[in-house]
């Protein structure tokens, strides 16, 4: 009797106990991004996102305003959270940011970067996320401020050196316009070098389709090339040629990518050119270096060129090539590559390819280093 006794007493205790480590176990409810933000953020960025004055924090440095969709926008998630997670001078952004991947779970910075950007209610404004890296050739969809200084550089009979300035600024939501002013040297051999300015370019994109879930992202632009290189001298086409075209971006898994641009080459002047269709395609992987550090993108580029004269068959080139992030803050980056012919390849030879990029809106060429 006394044994059922103290047997029951023990089924009893270990029912209670039981009882007690389910209760324990009871998760609780996790807090959303904007009960994070209140707690964590506030204090600085105010509750509506806007920023408090300098009276309230007790510092000059400026705080950005997240309502405004120019700055809350662009950037991918990716960078909100290096900040987030390790404080701003990890992108070289001011000290006063404190680092909370200590504080905050990457769940919890998660959902507090996503209140964050929701303080942009306009969808009008595509996601940083889909501004993929930017191939040779390829025009990619995303509309971009940007500088960038392009070199060329060909052998053969024909030896040629073009130097170019790009420059292209966002204006609204979805557009971009962009001017490009080139430099050639060229020579054939046995002859002098003839220097002078080659053909002006001046362009207008607009994205008509984005979709952050899906990862895509659609723009239709048109370039058109002015003659203002000296025709008799080999450095311009002697006509102004109009090119509409179509750029498609998706972003795939494991931070890869693939990039597509179709349209068209149409002279004004048919005595002075042909005109073609082209297509390009490129796919690439962006790795970084540790957690937060540098940017390292390979990528493989497609590019073709069919004239519309009956017969006449498409040149392909492949251009292997490299992007690699040299700022602290992303924003200067620098890519080099071949371009390697793989049909009609008499009278077309290697060339070698290079940019220096600055995205100019994230800060001046001097900043951002450390």
């Amino acid at each position: 009797m006394f044994l059922k006794r103290i047997q029951s007493c023990i089924a009893l205790f270990l029912f209670a106990a039981s009882g007690t480590a389910a209760h324990a176990q009871v998760a609780k409810p996790e807090r959303t991004g904007a009960e994070l933000y209140a707690a964590a953020c506030a204090a600085c960025h105010a509750i509506d996102g806007t920023g408090s004055p300098p009276t309230l924090v007790g510092f000059d440095d400026p705080i950005p305003d997240f309502t405004e969709c120019s700055f809350a926008t662009p950037e991918a998630a990716a960078d909100w959270f290096a900040v987030a997670h390790e404080g701003g001078p990890v992108r070289a952004f001011s000290r006063r940011m404190p680092a909370f991947g200590a504080a905050l779970s990457e769940g919890e910075l998660e959902r507090v970067i996503e209140h964050v950007r929701g303080f942009c209610d306009d969808p009008d404004w595509p996601r940083g996320e889909l501004n993929l890296p930017r191939a040779l050739v390829t025009e990619k969809a995303y509309p971009e401020n940007e500088a960038l200084l392009t070199m060329s550089i060909q052998k053969g009979a024909l030896r040629e050196l073009t130097t170019g300035f790009v420059y292209e600024h966002r204006f609204g939501a979805r557009s971009q316009f962009e001017v490009a002013v080139p430099l050639t040297m060229q020579a054939s051999e046995g002859s002098q070098w003839l220097r002078g300015l080659g053909d002006v370019a001046v362009a207008v994109k607009r994205v008509v389709y984005h979709d952050l879930r899906a990862g895509s992202i659609v723009s239709i632009g048109g370039e058109l090339v002015l003659p203002t290189g000296k025709e008799d001298e080999g450095l311009g086409g002697g006509t102004m040629v109009f090119e509409p075209f179509v750029s498609v971006g998706q972003i795939l898994p494991h931070e890869s990518f693939v990039q597509a641009q179709v349209g068209l080459e149409l002279p004004r002047l048919r005595e002075r050119g042909e005109r073609e269709a082209f297509w390009r395609g490129v796919f690439g992987m962006t790795l970084l270096q540790g957690k937060f550090g540098r940017s390292w993108t390979p990528m493989i580029e497609l590019a073709a060129v069919r004239e519309f004269e009956e017969g006449s068959r498409p040149q392909w080139d492949i251009l292997p090539q490299l992007q690699v992030s040299l700022s602290k803050r992303q924003h200067v980056l620098i890519s080099g590559g071949i371009r390697i012919p793989l049909s009609e390849r008499e009278g077309r030879h290697p060339q070698v390819l290079t940019y220096l990029l600055w995205d100019w809106f994230d800060g001046g060429l001097r900043d951002g280093w450390r």
